[in-house]
């Protein structure tokens, strides 16, 4: 890797670490008893941005991170006995998300295109995530009573049109950024978003 991208990757992993812990350093960001995150924001934004190599390469990087014991996940945990925890599907989804995202973009410019991919992007993280959290309370973590897949997903009901709006905004922010790099001619030889 090229020090630029190293440069890159190390930004955007610590950007995830902020959005996932937000609610800690702005307590009154929680709607509704719902934490107001922008973990899967920057997530997402890591493909879109970085392009699908370097957007998962990304977001691996911040799930061994977390897994290795460094409390970057929400609520500055960390540690393998995350692998447990029926949220963590959410942050293994960040992987494929951010390189299908990447990759949606890598085949269009346009920033219908963007913000496209950051729609599917999401909607990956949410797929993933929350068959994740239901296996995990239906076979080893302790779920509430009269748990059942779809309270799994009314549970993802409060953060639906928060997640649609911020992927809104990842894509046309992904886009711009791209207009702007390209019309000042930095970053000429890496391709950023190929």
């Amino acid at each position: 890797m090229k020090t630029i991208e190293i440069t890159l990757v190390s930004m955007f992993v610590v950007l995830i670490a902020i959005g996932a812990n937000i609610t800690s350093i702005i307590p009154f960001a929680v709607v509704g008893g719902v934490p107001i995150t922008l973990q899967t924001f920057f997530a997402v934004l890591s493909g879109l941005i970085l392009g699908s190599r370097l957007g998962a390469i990304t977001t691996s990087v911040y799930a061994f991170m977390g897994l290795v014991g460094l409390p970057v996940f929400a609520r500055f945990s960390g540690g393998f006995g995350s692998l447990l925890s029926p949220t963590f599907g959410f942050i293994l989804s960040f992987i494929l998300a951010a390189y299908v995202g990447g990759k949606i973009i890598e085949k269009k410019k346009t920033v219908s295109w963007y913000v496209f991919a950051s729609l599917v992007a999401t909607a990956i993280n949410y797929l993933f995530g929350t068959n994740w959290m239901y296996f995990a309370y239906k076979f080893w973590a302790d779920a509430p009573d009269g748990f059942s897949y779809g309270l799994a997903w009314l549970w993802m009901l409060p953060p639906l049109p928060k997640d649609i709006i911020l992927a809104v905004v990842a894509g046309i922010f992904a886009h711009r950024m791209r207009v702007s790099i390209l019309s000042k001619g930095q970053f000429k030889r890496l391709k950023l978003g190929a």
